[in-house]
Formats: C-alpha cells, sequence, structure tokens
C-alpha cells in the first residue's frame, strides 16, 4: 500500500503502529533496545491524539471513520529482537513519517471531521456548595487478545475522550492499575482459557484504590436454547455491571457514557465526602448527624470527647436512649422537635449529660437537611460548651480526676478564702457592713442569665469572666471586676480623653465629628434651602468618555497614580470632575458590563448624582467625592485588597464612594441635631447625614429609569448590592470610628500577623475572604478614602486643610447668629491655628487607622507622605508659637 507497516513492540521494547487495514494486530516489528523506562509487561497504551493520523478501516461498519491509534505494548510474548539502542525514537518517525506520505486528501478530510466531534471528558461536578473539576476518565481494557470487541471500545474511547490502556494479562492489568487508578475497567469474560475473568477481577477488588472503580464484564451473547445467566456470580467476584458482547462502537461508547454519568460521578463525589469528613473530624465544635428519626449516625473527635462516649457507643443508637439531663425545661425537647420537624434551625441552650453522669451546658444549633423530594434526611447538631459556673467546676473536676487532686483542690480552697476576704472588705468599705458581697450578689443574676436560652455575645463574655474568678488570685480577681466594670459601659470602643492634658482641639473635634451634640430647647431649626430631589432633565447630557477634551483625557491619564491632582480635574471640568472621573474609573473596573447598564446610563446616573452635590460647600462638595472614588479606587487595585474581594464588593465600593456625601449640607450631625433640623428628626438624631446620603442616592437612582443603573440585574444581586452600600457609608460616621478600626485590627490585621510570622509567604493566608472579614475590610477602605487628605502631597493635604477649616468657620459663624451650642469653638475664623487641629486630627483619628490600613494594603508611599505632612505641620505650630513668646522674651 506503500505506508509503513506495522511496528510492534516486544518486551524488549518495541514499538508498532496499526498502520494496515488487512489486520487489526501487528504483523511485522522493529527491534529496539529497551530503555531505562521499560513498559509494563503485556500492556498497550494509547499516545495522544495530536499524532494520530486517521484513516477509514475496511474491517469496521461501511464508511465508518475510525481514527489509527500508535500504542505500547508491554511485554506480550510477541516477535521479539534486538537492535543499537536510541533506535526506537527514529522507528517511530519513520513510521509517522511514512504514513503521512501515503494519505491521502480525503483522508485528512476525515481527521478534520471526526476530530472536530471529539469531546472531552473533562467536567465540572456540584455537591452541595463544593465545586469540583473531574478530570478525563480513565480506563483499562483486560483483553487476552485483541478482537473487534476489544477494538469496539478502544474507539468507543477516544470517542469519549478517555484515557485508555490495554493490559493482556492478569499480572500486567494488576500492576497498571496499581500505577493509574483507572475509573473504569472492562474484563473479557467471554472465554476462561486466556484467564479467569472473576479472579482477575477479585484481585484487582482486594486493592484499596478499588473502592471507588466500576469494573464492567463483557460476557458472550446467550444462545437461543439457553436461559440468560444469573448476574448474581458476577457480582460476588467484584463486578458492578454486565455488557452483553456487542463490538459496535455506539454500543460501547453508550455503555462507557452512562457508566460515567452515573456510578463514576458518584464514586467521585464519595471520595470529595471524604475532605468533608476530614474537615469535621479536625473541628473543634462537637457535632453529630443524625438520620431523620433521629439514630445517631455520626459523632466527631470533639463531641467524643465533650461527651465522653467513644463513637462505637454512639452510632446507631435513638437519642431517645441516651440519659437526659432533668436541667432542661420540661417542655424544652418538644419545642426543639416541633421547630426542626418543620425545616426550621434551632439554637439556644440545652443541658446534655456526659456518660459520666454529670450535666453541661451546652449552646447548640439543629439544622435539618433537606434531601431528594424535599423531605428531611439528616439532622445536623453543632454543640458548644457554655463557660458558665456549672461547667468550669466540671471541668476542674475532670483535671482533678485525671490526677495531682491534693495539690489542686488546696490550691483551690485557698485563692477561694482569699478571694472572699478581699470581696468582703471591699464591700465593707464601699457599702458598709450590711451590704451583701459582690460574690453573694453576682449568683442570683448569673443563675437567671444561664437560665435563658438565647446568649448574647457580651453575655458570653461576663460568663467566661466569672467563672474564671471563682478560681484566680485575688489581685487577678480584682482586676477582673476591673473588666466587668469597663464592660458595663456603652462606649466600648472611644478613648477616654484625660482631663489634665487635654488638647482643646481634640476635645473639639470628638465634640463635633463624635457626639450628635446637645439638643437645643429653643425651637430653632435648620432647614436645607436646597431642593435635594433636583431633577436632572434641564442638565446637559454629559460627553461620552471617548470624547473627553484633550486638557482633560491627558489628566485622566494619570487617574490611577496616588499623586493625581483631583483640584487640576475640578478647575478643567468646571467643577464637575464627579462625572468624568467617574466614568473613567467605572469603566476601567468593567462596571456597566457588571450591572448590565449601557454607559449612556451610567453618565445620566453620574451627572445627576454629581447635581445633587453642593458646589457652595467648601469642603463637602463633588470634588471631595471624586477624591474619596480616587482613593477607592486606588485601595480597590492593592493586590491584597484584590484578593480579598470579588467583583460585586468592587462595585458596590466604588458606588458608595461616589454617593456616601450627596447632598451634605456643609453641616456636621452634631449642628443638625442641636438645630433640629427635618434630618435630625427624620432619622432620630442617630447617623443623620450618613443615613440620608444612602437614602437620597437610592431615591435619585430608581425614580428614572434613564439613570437607573441597576435595573438590569436581578432583585438578589440588587439586595445585596445595596446592602453593601448602605453598610459602606453609614461606616463613615465618626461616632463608630474607633470601634471600626479596633475590629479591623483583632480580626484582619492580627491573625495576618500571626500567619504571617509562621510562613515565608502569602499563598497562605485565610480569614480575610470570609463575608464577615470582608465586611471589615470595605468598612476600613471606604473610612481610610473619606479621610485620606493628610496621606496626600503636601501641596493637596494644605489645599484640603484649608477647604475643611473654612467650612467649619462657617459652622461655627452660623452657630453664633442662630444662638445654637458652639460644637468646635476652636474652629473660630479669628483664632483657630489650623497647623494644631490638623496636628490633632492626625494624631487621634488618622495615624492608628492608616497603621492598620497599611499593614494590611501595603500602602509605604501614604505612609512617608503622612510623615512628612504631619513633619510640616509640625514645623508651622512650632513656628508660630516660638513667635508668639519672642516678644516676651525681649
Amino acid at each position: 500500500m506503500g505506508c509503513a507497516p506495522s511496528i510492534h513492540v516486544s518486551q524488549s521494547g518495541v514499538i508498532y503502529c496499526r498502520d494496515s487495514d488487512e489486520s487489526n494486530s501487528p504483523r511485522q516489528t522493529t527491534s529496539v533496545s529497551q530503555g531505562p523506562a521499560a513498559p509494563l509487561h503485556g500492556l498497550f497504551v494509547q499516545t495522544d491524539a495530536a499524532d494520530v493520523i486517521p484513516r477509514s478501516r475496511a474491517s469496521g461498519p461501511p464508511g465508518a471513520a475510525r481514527v489509527r491509534r500508535a500504542r505500547t505494548e508491554l511485554g506480550s510474548g510477541g516477535s521479539s529482537g534486538s537492535s543499537s539502542a536510541g533506535s526506537a525514537a527514529p522507528a517511530t518517525t519513520t513510521c509517522r513519517g511514512r504514513r503521512r506520505h501515503c494519505c491521502s486528501s480525503a483522508e485528512a478530510e476525515t481527521q478534520t471531521s471526526y476530530t472536530s466531534v471529539k469531546q472531552v471528558s473533562s467536567a465540572e461536578v456540584r455537591i452541595g456548595p463544593m465545586r469540583l473539576t473531574q478530570d478525563p476518565i480513565q480506563v483499562l481494557l483486560i483483553f487476552a487478545k485483541e478482537d473487534s470487541q476489544s477494538d469496539g471500545f478502544w474507539w468507543a474511547c477516544d470517542r469519549a475522550g478517555y484515557r485508555c490502556n490495554i493490559a493482556r494479562t492478569p499480572e500486567s492489568a494488576l500492576e497498571c492499575f496499581l500505577d493509574k487508578h483507572h475509573e473504569i475497567i472492562v474484563i473479557d469474560h467471554r472465554q476462561t482459557r486466556n484467564f479467569d475473568a472473576e479472579a482477575v477481577c477479585r484481585s484487582i477488588r482486594a486493592t484499596n484504590p478499588s473502592e471507588h472503580t466500576v469494573i464492567l464484564a463483557v460476557v458472550s451473547q446467550a444462545s437461543g436454547d439457553h436461559e440468560e445467566a444469573s448476574v448474581l456470580p458476577l457480582l460476588h467476584a467484584g463486578f458492578n455491571r454486565r455488557f452483553m458482547e456487542n463490538s459496535s462502537i455506539i454500543a460501547c461508547y453508550n455503555e462507557l457514557i452512562q457508566i460515567e454519568h452515573g456510578e463514576v460521578r458518584s464514586q467521585f463525589k464519595l471520595r470529595a465526602c471524604n475532605s468533608v469528613f476530614t474537615a469535621l473530624d479536625h473541628c473543634h465544635e462537637a457535632i453529630e448527624i443524625t438520620s431523620d428519626d433521629h439514630v445517631i449516625q455520626y459523632v466527631n473527635p470533639a463531641f467524643e470527647r465533650m461527651m465522653g462516649y467513644h463513637k462505637g457507643e454512639l452510632l446507631g443508637k435513638e437519642l431517645a436512649e441516651l440519659p437526659k439531663s432533668d436541667k432542661n425545661r420540661a417542655d424544652l425537647l418538644d419545642t426543639i422537635n416541633t421547630c426542626i420537624k418543620k425545616g426550621k434551625e434551632w439554637q439556644g441552650v440545652y443541658y446534655a449529660r456526659r456518660k459520666s453522669g454529670d450535666s453541661i451546658q451546652q449552646h447548640v444549633k439543629i439544622t435539618p437537611v433537606i434531601g431528594q423530594g424535599g423531605k428531611i434526611r439528616h439532622f445536623v447538631s453543632l454543640k458548644k460548651l457554655c463557660c458558665t459556673t456549672d461547667n468550669n467546676k466540671q471541668i476542674h473536676k475532670i483535671h482533678r480526676d485525671s490526677g495531682d487532686n491534693s495539690q489542686t483542690e488546696s490550691h483551690s480552697f485557698r485563692y477561694k478564702n482569699r478571694r472572699k476576704e478581699s470581696i468582703d472588705v471591699k464591700s465593707i468599705s464601699s457599702r458598709g457592713s450590711d451590704a451583701p458581697s459582690l460574690q453573694n450578689r453576682r449568683y442570683p443574676s448569673m443563675a437567671r442569665i444561664h437560665s435563658m436560652t438565647i446568649e448574647a455575645p457580651i453575655t458570653k463574655v461576663i460568663n467566661i469572666i466569672n467563672a474564671a474568678q471563682e478560681n484566680s488570685p485575688v489581685t487577678v480577681a480584682e482586676a477582673l471586676d476591673r473588666v466587668l466594670e469597663i464592660l458595663r459601659t456603652t462606649e466600648l470602643y472611644s478613648p477616654q480623653l484625660g482631663t489634665k492634658d487635654e488638647d482643646p482641639h481634640t476635645s473639639d473635634l470628638v465634640g463635633g465629628l463624635m457626639t450628635d451634640g446637645l439638643r437645643r430647647l429653643s425651637g430653632n431649626e435648620y432647614v436645607f434651602t436646597k431642593n435635594v430631589h433636583q431633577s436632572h432633565s434641564h442638565l446637559a447630557m454629559p460627553i461620552t468618555i471617548n470624547d473627553v477634551p484633550p486638557c482633560i483625557a491627558q489628566l485622566l491619564d494619570n487617574e490611577e497614580s496616588w499623586e493625581f491632582n483631583i483640584f487640576e480635574l475640578e478647575a478643567v471640568t468646571h467643577k464637575r470632575p464627579l462625572v468624568y472621573l467617574g466614568l473613567k474609573v467605572f469603566s476601567r473596573f468593567g462596571v456597566c458590563e457588571f450591572l448590565h447598564c449601557s454607559e449612556t446610563t451610567l453618565r445620566a446616573w453620574l451627572q445627576v448624582i454629581e447635581a445633587n452635590y453642593h458646589s457652595s460647600n467648601a469642603y463637602h462638595n463633588s470634588t471631595h467625592a471624586a477624591d474619596v472614588l480616587h482613593a477607592t479606587a486606588f485601595f480597590l487595585g492593592k493586590e491584597r485588597v484584590k484578593g480579598s474581594l470579588d467583583q460585586l464588593d468592587e462595585v458596590a465600593a466604588l458606588i458608595a464612594a461616589t454617593v456616601h456625601d450627596v447632598d451634605h449640607p456643609g453641616r456636621t450631625n452634631s449642628f443638625l441635631c442641636n438645630a433640629g433640623s427635618e434630618l435630625a428628626v427624620l432619622y432620630n438624631d442617630t447617623a443623620v447625614l450618613e443615613s440620608h446620603h444612602t437614602a437620597l442616592a437610592f431615591q435619585l437612582t430608581v425614580k428614572d429609569s434613564k439613570c437607573n443603573i441597576f435595573k438590569n440585574i436581578d432583585r438578589n444581586h440588587y439586595r445585596t448590592l445595596r446592602q453593601a452600600i448602605i453598610d459602606m457609608v453609614l461606616a463613615t460616621e465618626m461616632t463608630k470610628h474607633f470601634e471600626h478600626v479596633n475590629k479591623f485590627v483583632n480580626s484582619i490585621n492580627k491573625p495576618l500577623a500571626a500567619e504571617m510570622e509562621g510562613s515565608d509567604c502569602e499563598c497562605n493566608l485565610t480569614g480575610k475572604n470570609f463575608p464577615e472579614n470582608q465586611i471589615l475590610i470595605k468598612r476600613m477602605m471606604i473610612k481610610c478614602a473619606d479621610v485620606a487628605n493628610p496621606c496626600r502631597p503636601l501641596d493637596l493635604c494644605i489645599e484640603w486643610a484649608g477647604r475643611i477649616s473654612e467650612e467649619y468657620f462657617a459652622q461655627t459663624d452660623e452657630e453664633k447668629r442662630q444662638g445654637l451650642p458652639v460644637v468646635m469653638p476652636v474652629f473660630d475664623r479669628n483664632t483657630c491655628s489650623i497647623p494644631k487641629s490638623q496636628i490633632s486630627f492626625i494624631d487621634y483619628f488618622i495615624t492608628d487607622m492608616f497603621d492598620a490600613w497599611d499593614a494590611f494594603a501595603h500602602l509605604p508611599a501614604l505612609m512617608q507622605h503622612l510623615a512628612d505632612n504631619y513633619k510640616h505641620w509640625k514645623t508651622l505650630d512650632d513656628l508660630k508659637c516660638k513667635s508668639l513668646r519672642l516678644p516676651s522674651d525681649s
């Protein structure tokens, strides 16, 4: 035929390619030396599909396009020979070269059409919330001889995109399986003279990897005078399925595809469950899984430790068989069962009895698991030990039982006596001899708290501290008393200013920015002079981002830099920087694509939002909004921030920055509350401006379809996005400044630092992608963007300082005119020192917050600007103080 002969691989390592239509098996051989990576005895392997030249086979169905496969037989007992080392590769190359030479154009077309429909058996599989990627299926064919049936499965594997191996002997089959762990094995069960198929199956089933493998038996067609044989012997031998002999490629293909979508994927999911059970086994919370009729099916090691049982004593038992504590309310179990049987989650405090007979108090969460048909199939219980006094005593009892009894008891007794003496003295000195001791007063109230079914986090903290006091030295117990006094206050996050060296600038900033001020009883009210629902119909339509004037476009080319000058953009856009910067930034982050809105809608929205900023304000105008948007976009570009947030978070942050001060009147919350403004009355003197900014932003957005950027997203996305925007804008309110910073430090910075100390790289950092931590990151980001002025280059920092001071001066002037309380007296335009006010602001609000943000986002340039600007203000303040002292010195 002019083509290369079939090349055979013997035990010596000879490669053969089936290239003749006249035979299904190799005839001629070319010898090569066996290399160091000698193949297994009796095994064929499929080569890369890219090296295969297809052509029609006369032995196949009429017109069927067959793809010839180069195979490697590992010691099949064929002809042997020898030649010089290294001749295998040239032989293969020659074979391929000659095949290409002899293939016609029609054969080339066959290859193209066949390859175009070839499937790739790689699929994404879901099991609950887990997303798994299944690699291409591996199939092992165990046939002693090549025939039409083995060919049928071979070409079926090729068509399905599976990786296929052929073994000729039981030994090579077992060795190959242990090496590759095939998902499907097809064993020839038609003849017994070559090998015992059932024995081969049993030998494979005796290995651990075979647990998740599907084994198919190929059996002969039953003759008409014989009754069909039972499938039970095959099942007992370890086979999963039976395939009646049929050499049709489509029949073999259908069988393999059904196995993949049935047994193989089910086994794939079961293998993934191992990771879930590993997580449960290492979880610190006690976990118990029961069936729908409350039969215990699983407990983790933490549950065994808590309850004192071994899992062998619990599995298969009904919950009703276990001893119950008599400390629970009589109707509690009925309440729990009624709740969970309706498919609702129940959580609360429950007393359980350990194996030793002692009762312990647990915080329990029971979650029903809905299965097929909407029926409850399981109940999952998570149990935490409540740190009550009784449990604390129980823990100490367990420790005493384990050894060193006398020392522990005498230690506890000694400190209890010292604790009692200290408390009695303190009680007598403070409340008189008849006053009950603190210890005696605590227990009745604690007992009431322990009987509650719902505990607040602060209650849990107080319970833990109370339990710790019982066995603490007197000095520690007294210190814990002080801790409890602090915890009973409401302002847990606000630093307490001392009275001795209190800075008036800092005091005024705190009074003006972090409180709502004193309500004035005169009835004077501050009313907005601006219509907050201004229509945008009279505004000129904005130009597109592609038609921006060259002077503006040149400035926007630098918008990704921290040194970007927002005041230059304000000047060239005639105080409309928000529209232009917004179009550029939102385009860079793909906001329109995420919201499925047009650029025209986005432009209209930006125009409406900017029109509702007051250009008459010295500071809180659209330039400030554009500046905060720029800072937010800059922070979103930092590697760790980007890796912690998803696109919805990014879009929410950009929108929140844009609208965070819309319709700001240029007056503080304290002013509005003192003046009895309409907004203060509407929002009950709580986060007045921030609540107004978010409410108005959504009102302006949804009232007109032309500017409604949310109109094309589904309800769930909108609700999530809306909640994120509201949360971020409310975070800019300064009364909770220290709460946000402290939570960020404790939940993000400290765990991050602990992980980095134990790791040389950041690739394994965890925790920051939890939803609650993502919220803290977004809050911290917009807070830093909102007050980033001291971290800007010096000329920008000076300009912003002058603007905010002018706005505060104007507020003080109006407070004096209207007879309102002056909430920030230092901001009197005749006496105020701007350097001092900036120093106080940086010391009290900025330094710690940006230190924490820098530790997370890595912002060395900003921290350098902050240091330089602080030095500048200190120098000016020192020079002013020196000049004031000079006359008296002279």
